[in-house]
């Protein structure tokens, strides 16, 4: 049976220590809040007025729960003042020397029986737990910033944790408000592991100047729903935090995609560490400041599509759903497109389904009717490649295979006009295959449009080392009269958006392939943690994990890296034929579902 705690600690009132504190006395515990100067107490004490008083403001707290909230926190410099409490919470920086000096006071002034948690995001718990004489009653209770508002709590238990120990905190972290994942002993945890080799890989592709900071940040907002870009959010963490962070994981896991990307510590060395700092990545108004403003990288509005060629007539082949929203989104944009599927009936199904999902717009109030018909009658269907001569633009959105993309390119090189631009929607494969098939590479460009078309703002733009300037700004002014993100990139295996994701999906495999803990904890620590739309494992199942599987073979084929080598499991889920909904079962049974 869990103890009801009721007296509790907090050392350390920075931001997160200070949310820590603001937490735990909105459940109703006395709080005894602690630092090491009267300026530091100030400031602690400061952070939780500001705090509670917005919540105030907002209408999400009233006046007089906020003055007891501030009532159930006593400010102390006197760290015997903790000899009370149950449980005492550190949240210190993240230095391991000044963590074990910390927790072998608390071990002389609390009593036997105070549980002692560590909010570290990345150190050895169990290495703190031993600077104690009661490594039993050391644990590690990892909040999310800002605490008041994040809903996760990582609750890390070392060999020697007592059970009744972790049950004791699982029954506070309930108590809060908070949804809690218990877990063992290992940089990172769940959250921080699986964030902090996707934010350094983002970081080495900026480093590597394959794609702006700008890019790279939409590419993943747009591209994969996430609330911030990788770059914006190393700024919002802090470059001198995040090294710390890679350090420590690299020094425990020796994998070399957690080693932090040089110019992480050359920034650190510089003094860039991002908001706090007022100059990491981007540049902000001031210290502390949210406010990006204008600085030498960034670029012109519109820069990309200067001297694009003129386009009024697009042509698209193929006949699948993403055929289908390309020429829908063309269409209600004002082009006249041609689109050619392989048959008759194949043609008839894709004016079905454009039909019906216009009319559907219509019923919602999305589209006017005249809008509607206006787009329909901009749209013609053939059988027939040689209906596409006149075309300015061809897309190309046939099935994801090599053979079959090339072939289709050799009959658009001779078929198109000459000026005429030939992109590729391959999301995987190498463009600069199609152009050489077409014998006229200058005009091939990869369009990697994100499904659902008509709803997803993000348009990668894949130029070839062949593709000529003028026809990737083509695509980017197709893009912006589309309505579209472009997002500028090279010929790489998985382009922006795969070259980040599918390595962090295939890490959370890893992660549960070593029972280190259950998909629907890896799921939760990154939706509730994190703000993802959805976990790692929901959205394996979704992609196809067949899918997944041919990606991370690409990514693992191209650049040789260890850490990018498919995880055993999924190969073996494939395998057994367990490919996601789409079959019914992935990493989750989805038939009765």
């Amino acid at each position: 049976m869990a103890r009801e705690l009721t007296e509790v600690g907090v050392v350390g009132l920075g931001t997160m220590g200070a949310g820590i504190a603001e937490v735990l006395a909105r459940a109703g515990l006395s709080v005894t809040a602690v630092e090491v100067t009267d300026e530091a107490l100030a400031r602690g004490r400061a952070h939780v007025e500001q705090s509670t008083g917005k919540a105030v403001a907002r209408g999400k707290l009233e006046a007089g729960d906020r003055d007891a909230i501030l009532s159930r926190i006593r400010f102390t410099t006197a760290m015997e003042d903790l000899a009370v409490a149950e449980l005492v919470v550190e949240a210190i920086p993240e230095r391991m020397e000044l963590k074990a000096q910390l927790f072998s006071k608390l071990d002389a002034i609390c009593p036997p029986d105070t549980i002692l948690a560590t909010n570290t995001s990345s150190l050895s718990v169990t290495e703190l737990s031993v600077t104690t004489g009661r490594p039993g009653k050391v644990i590690g209770m990892h909040f999310f910033n800002p605490a008041p508002v994040m809903k996760l709590v990582e609750i890390v238990r070392t060999v020697v944790t007592e059970p009744s120990v972790v049950e004791d905190v699982e029954a506070l972290a309930a108590r809060l408000g908070k949804i809690d994942v218990t877990i063992g002993d290992k940089a990172g945890f769940i959250a921080n592991a699986l964030l902090f080799g996707y934010l350094n890989h983002a970081v080495s592709m900026f480093e590597n100047r394959y794609a702006s900071r700008e890019d790279i940040d939409a590419a993943m907002r747009l591209g994969c729903g996430l609330p911030m870009g990788p770059l914006a959010l190393m700024d919002l963490i802090g470059i001198d935090t995040a090294y710390e962070i890679l350090v420590t994981m690299y020094q425990q896991s020796r994998n070399r995609l957690h080693a932090p990307a040089p110019i992480i510590k050359q920034m650190m060395t510089a003094g860039l560490l991002g908001r706090k700092s007022g100059r990491g990545f981007y540049t902000y108004a001031g210290r502390d400041s949210a406010e990006v403003v204008p600085d030498a990288a960034t670029p012109a509005t519109g820069g990309a599509a200067e001297g694009a060629r003129p386009v009024r007539s697009v042509g698209v082949v193929g006949s699948g759903t993403m055929a289908v929203g390309i020429v829908e989104v063309v269409a209600k944009a004002g082009y006249d497109v041609t689109f050619v599927a392989r048959t008759v009936d194949k043609v008839e199904a894709v004016q079905h389904a454009l039909t019906r999902s216009l009319d559907k717009q219509v019923a919602r109030g999305r589209l006017e009717e005249a809008e509607r018909d206006a787009a329909l009658a901009r749209v013609t269907g053939s059988a027939r490649l040689d209906d596409l001569a006149d075309a300015d633009l061809v897309i190309e959105a046939v099935v994801e295979h090599l053979g079959v993309k090339q072939a289709l390119f050799a009959a658009l090189g001779d078929i198109a006009k000459a000026g005429a631009v030939l992109a590729t929607t391959t999301s995987s494969l190498p463009v600069i295959e199609c152009a050489k098939a077409s014998e006229r590479p200058g005009d091939v460009v990869g369009l990697h449009f994100f499904n659902p078309a008509p709803v997803m703002k993000l348009v990668e733009v894949v130029s070839t080392i062949a593709t000529e300037p003028d026809v990737a700004a083509t695509a980017h002014a197709l893009c912006a009269q589309l309505g579209k993100h472009a997002v500028s990139c090279t010929d790489r295996a998985g382009f922006v958006v795969n070259a980040l994701l599918f390595p962090y999906l295939n890490d959370a495999v890893k992660m549960l392939e070593a029972h280190y803990a259950t998909a629907d904890d890896i799921d939760a620590a990154m939706k509730v943690g994190c703000g993802y739309p959805m976990g790692p494992f929901e959205l394996l199942d979704v992609v196809g994990l067949d899918v997944a599987l041919a990606i991370e073979r690409e990514l693992y084929t191209e650049f040789r890296e260890p850490g990018f080598a498919p995880a055993p499991l999924l190969e073996h889920l494939v395998t057994a034929g367990y490919l996601g909904r789409k079959a019914g079962r992935g990493f989750r049974d989805h038939a009765n579902r």
